[in-house]
């Protein structure tokens, strides 16, 4: 099996439980906060090591505390750091916990959304069935450069999650990375927002005929909308989770599953149902990523 290349930001998370987000002038008293590694290609990139799946993550690690406290992270899970950029620092992203999980994030953008297309030399495209990207790095000045990696490269099939920033991409970017006819995957309010429809469905069906592939629809406790490549389409129950933590990472958790699964030579539709358990159980944990040992055992046969 070809393994799949993950691009894109590994920053570091600080998350702060605030009970509910302040007023104007209100002086709020967290009671603690925590800081960990966090970053859409990271927490991608750490559900397929959680599985076993061949990857390779391509994530530059800047300077300053931030870029230190990532690179002896990587250090002590032995993860290759293979990108240093030491006259940019790394950034960091502020979570804001509210007691019912929900999180708002104020980030810090720093080295680890840069792109060059020099960094790729060593890992040749043919090598790789899928390319991960997040609509964060597009958005960025450097973003052009991976967009042209992508359409000079079309043997990738490329995996996008423009997240909720992706309406503020400009047209000409956006256009160009539904043009490389992306698998899509995104929740429900950015499909809404992406294709101006005012229904999940309607909303797969525009999104469909712009890029001509897979449209993946997370709906939070109603489970995930696909309308495959072909034009079928189906809905797959979530699972329920415990005690919700927060919700930071599930939906990296959720396309990390669904590109292990597709690269182990797993179906579609299995790799869905597979992620809405792992989804699921990421929640339940403080940050983004899930905690060894904590693999659900009904997906551990996936190992």
């Amino acid at each position: 099996m070809k393994p799949a290349l993950i691009i894109g930001s590994t920053c570091v998370d600080i998350i702060i439980p605030v009970g509910r987000l302040p007023k104007t002038e209100e002086n709020l008293h967290p009671q603690s906060q925590s800081m960990m590694l966090g970053g859409c290609a990271y927490n991608v990139a750490h559900i397929m090591r959680l599985f076993q799946a061949p990857h390779t993550l391509i994530t530059p690690i800047g300077s300053g505390i931030y870029g230190d406290y990532v690179a002896s992270q990587f250090a002590r899970l032995r993860i290759p750091a293979s990108i240093r950029v030491p006259d940019l620092e790394n950034g960091c992203c502020y979570c804001l916990v509210e007691a019912g999980g929900e999180r708002t994030f104020l980030s810090i953008h720093g080295a680890e959304y840069t792109f060059q297309k020099a960094w790729m030399d060593s890992y040749p495209a043919q090598n790789y069935r899928f390319a991960y990207v997040c609509g964060l790095e597009i958005e960025e000045s450097t973003g052009v450069a991976l967009i042209e990696y992508l359409e000079e490269h079309p043997c990738l099939e490329v995996c996008y999650a423009p997240g909720p920033r992706g309406v503020k991409i400009s047209s000409e970017k956006k256009e160009r990375m539904f043009g490389i006819r992306p698998l899509l995957h995104i929740n429900k309010q950015e499909a809404l927002d992406l294709s101006g429809c005012s229904d999940y469905e309607a909303a797969a069906e525009r999104l469909h005929a712009r890029t001509q592939n897979t449209i993946i629809i997370t709906l939070g406790a109603q489970g995930a909308y696909c309308k495959e490549k072909s034009g079928e389409a189906f809905l797959i129950p979530s699972v329920p989770s415990g005690h919700v933590a927060d919700t930071i990472g599930a939906g990296d958790a959720h396309i990390g599953t669904i590109l292990a699964l597709l690269t182990k030579g797993y179906p579609l539709r299995e790799a869905i149902s597979c992620a809405n358990i792992m989804s699921a159980a990421v929640v339940e944990h403080p940050g983004a990523t899930l905690p060894a040992g904590h693999m659900p055992e009904t997906l551990k046969k996936y190992l």
